[in-house]
């Protein structure tokens, strides 16, 4: 779900944390379109910058937002949480292998859906700044503040793909290779 299309839904009161992260998706995306923009070639600078910044993303979500809306909630974790993390599991362990076409295949397909659980107007970056309330520029400075991560090389190992197979499919997704 893009901006224009969120827009169009009527969910124009945006806060600032979903400003914030909405923004990061749409810089994402386009890194990763840029990566595959070639049919036949990747460009591995784009999609290695994609890789840490997505990274990053998931561990601003993971370490700030998530936490925040327990405690926010009294110690009750937020409905989708489980989700959340499993498809976070499932796209961090697609970032590990070759870039692959069943790779990229399964990663879209992932991307897809769970950016729309994010994005609504009762995904996560709405439900962080309604309860956010008073402290939503102190979580924005936060998730400003959010070190790079620093990732590894690939491995194609048979090890690494099982692990990458097992991730897909605990979060509901199939593997497409």
């Amino acid at each position: 779900m893009d901006v224009k299309e969120l827009v169009e839904e009527g969910w124009q009161e945006r806060g600032p944390i979903a400003t914030y992260l909405l923004e990061d998706h749409r810089r994402l995306e386009a890194l990763f379109r840029t990566a595959f923009a070639n049919p036949v070639l990747v460009d591995h600078d784009s999609y290695d910058r994609f890789r840490a910044g997505l990274l990053r993303h998931i561990g601003m979500e993971e370490k700030i937002l998530l936490p925040a809306i327990q405690r926010w909630r009294g110690g009750s974790p937020w409905s989708m949480a489980s989700k959340l993390r499993l498809d976070h599991g499932a796209i961090a362990s697609l970032l590990m292998p070759s870039p692959t076409s069943a790779v990229i295949a399964t990663l879209r397909a992932i991307l897809e859906q769970h950016n729309g659980l994010e994005e609504g107007p009762e995904g996560l970056y709405a439900a962080s700044d309604e309860l956010a309330r008073d402290e939503g520029e102190q979580i924005l400075a936060q998730l400003r503040a959010a070190p790079d991560v620093t990732v590894m090389p690939h491995s194609d190992a048979e090890a690494v793909i099982n692990a990458v197979r097992r991730a897909v499919e605990k979060a509901g997704y199939q593997f497409k290779g």
